[in-house]
């Protein structure tokens, strides 16, 4: 009977020291939801979330990655259908090969055609040496049949002497006139190679355009092809799976929805009072549900600068006013990354925003750092601090 009172005593005692100890909690609590100093909300964590899609319509071969998976930025996450597009590829190279062809073609004949040039050339010069030493000839064979000419009428030189310097003017005139159609003849092959070799220039400018479009293609298809292997652009989870394998998409059907978990806010609803209070980049300090022991430090990114209907889903701690305004408060990317692999989003919890600077947060919103406890790196924040996230 004494054991049974003393057990009842103790009990009582505890429940007296439990009741003393949660109204002095609920009365801190209370304090600092009537100072002025600080005002709160009730929200869920939220992050930036980026749809992962398909830049063009196809079947999707792969999926690599499931809901929940923590993805590192370059990792690949799907894989599309390729092989219309290698095909085209191979195609697309074994055309630049072709032109390239093409290409080394008309530059031999360019060489060609610059050798007869070089060679008509020659010939040119030779043709004109040889119409001047035959234009010499011819005046000195004119010259003389003049002069024998002159000499038969005067009966001075035989018939038969002039007969033969007439013959010789003949012949020299003769090879004149034929060294001039050589020239000429020479001066049209010229003309006819210098087109050619305009026409081979034209037809390498033409082979190199080609060469150009037909890598440029080859290019394409390769981005086309590059393009289908889907990459994480950011280290975060994979929140859903919008699509699974065998799905055929148009252009820009979604696959994944990825989270990034370097930016992480809690948004909440203030009334116009308390709105024209908060600075950008004011102190702010999240406290979770899962985590109801630890003070979150973070700070005020965005303060809306028109009203709205308070959503259904955020809670106030009086009664609902229909106009609020919303407001972020955002988590240190630095301190995200050292925890990303614990942080969860949808999780509700409180954000708390201090307005005066002067005024020192309280002990249950001071962060660990602040209170001398330190939580070590890449431990789980919640286990640290004897809570389990939920």
């Amino acid at each position: 009977m004494f054991n049974m009172k003393k057990i009842i005593i103790s009990l009582l005692i505890i429940a007296a020291i439990g009741m003393t100890w949660y109204l002095i909690k609920s009365y801190k609590e209370e304090a600092i939801y009537k100072n002025p100093a600080f005002a709160s909300g009730n929200g869920r964590l939220e992050a930036t979330e980026i749809n992962i899609a398909a830049k063009l319509a196809g079947k999707i071969e792969q999926l690599l990655v499931d809901e929940g998976d923590y993805v590192k930025v370059g990792q690949t996450l799907v894989q599309m259908q390729t092989n219309t597009l290698k095909a085209e590829l191979e195609q697309a190279n074994a055309n630049i090969k072709v032109k390239e062809a093409e290409l080394e073609q008309a530059k031999a004949q360019l060489q060609v055609e610059e050798a007869s040039l070089s060679a008509a050339n020659a010939s040119l010069a030779s043709a004109k040496s040889a119409l001047a030493a035959k234009t010499s000839t011819y005046n000195n064979a004119k010259s003389r049949y003049e002069r024998s000419k002159e000499l038969m009428e005067k009966d001075v030189t035989s018939r038969q002497t002039f007969e033969n310097d007439e013959a010789m003017f003949q012949s020299a005139a003769a090879d004149v006139d034929a060294a001039k159609a050589d020239i000429q003849s020479v001066e049209a092959s010229i003309q006819s190679v210098e087109a050619s070799i305009a026409s081979d220039k034209a037809a390498i400018i033409k082979a190199e355009a080609s060469i150009a479009a037909a890598k440029a293609d080859a290019d394409r298809i390769q981005a086309d092809i590059d393009d289908s292997t889907l990459t994480a652009p950011i280290d975060g989870r994979i929140q859903y799976r919008i699509s699974e394998v065998g799905e055929v998409l148009s252009s820009g059907g979604r696959v994944l929805n990825l989270v990034d978990l370097t930016d992480v806010y809690l948004t909440f609803f203030v009334p116009e009072e308390t709105a024209g209070k908060i600075a950008l980049g004011a102190d702010a300090r999240i406290v979770l549900d899962a985590m109801d022991e630890v003070a979150i430090p973070a700070s005020i990114s965005y303060v809306a600068s028109v009203a709205q209907f308070t959503p259904k889903s955020v809670e106030t701690r009086v009664e609902r006013e229909k106009l609020m305004f919303r407001v972020k408060a955002k988590i240190d990317p630095a301190l995200l990354k050292q925890y990303v692999e614990y942080v969860k989003t949808g999780i509700p919890g409180v954000a708390w925003v201090r307005l005066d600077d002067k005024e020192p947060w309280p002990d249950f919103l001071k962060t660990p750092k602040e209170k001398g406890e330190a939580i070590p790196a890449n431990t789980n924040p919640a286990e640290a601090n004897g809570t389990a996230a939920k």
